[in-house]
């Protein structure tokens, strides 16, 4: 691992914070409503988007470096982020409803939580890196573990 500003990290964090920002004043109906969210789940998510910005920011490893087969992960997980940003696009461009935010992107299930935390995970074994991928765990049991609540309370129409 070495530490340095990593631009590829800052390109991921764009990609993620963005649509997030313009989520704020879009939420889908009833997001509010959707259920009460688990305190440990919510302190772990905290944690993981602390930690994982952090790591991505801080460790130069995610950088580009000479094409090999090692950069067929960063390939991945930049292939996940450009899902991810097609999931926002498809919701914002829907009736924005629950449905329409739980709704599988091509047979991926949460999508909107499941994508960026593979992209993560998939970005720290490029980088060869435990820090980040501890990170992008602790995020996603978090993050998809919320969501996996949300998912039930809209499928049990609460």
């Amino acid at each position: 691992m070495e530490f340095g500003f990593s631009y590829v990290g800052l390109v991921y964090l764009l990609m993620l914070f963005l649509p997030n920002l313009l989520w704020t004043r879009c939420r889908p109906a009833g997001y509010e409503a959707a259920g009460q969210e688990n305190r440990v789940l919510l302190v772990l998510e905290r944690a993981g988007e602390v930690l994982t910005t952090c790591s991505v920011l801080v460790f130069r490893d995610f950088n580009l470096r000479p094409c090999s087969l090692w950069s067929l992960w960063l390939a991945a997980s930049f292939v996940a982020m450009l899902l991810y940003e097609g999931f926002w696009i498809r919701y914002f461009h829907s009736a924005r409803q629950m449905e329409d935010f739980y709704a599988p992107l091509l047979g991926i299930p949460m999508a909107g939580a499941v994508l960026p935390v593979a992209a993560f995970g998939l970005l720290a074994v490029y980088g060869r890196n435990p820090v980040l991928l501890t990170s992008a765990s602790i995020l996603g049991i978090g993050h998809i573990g919320i969501h996996l609540g949300h998912r039930r309370a809209l499928k049990a129409g609460i």
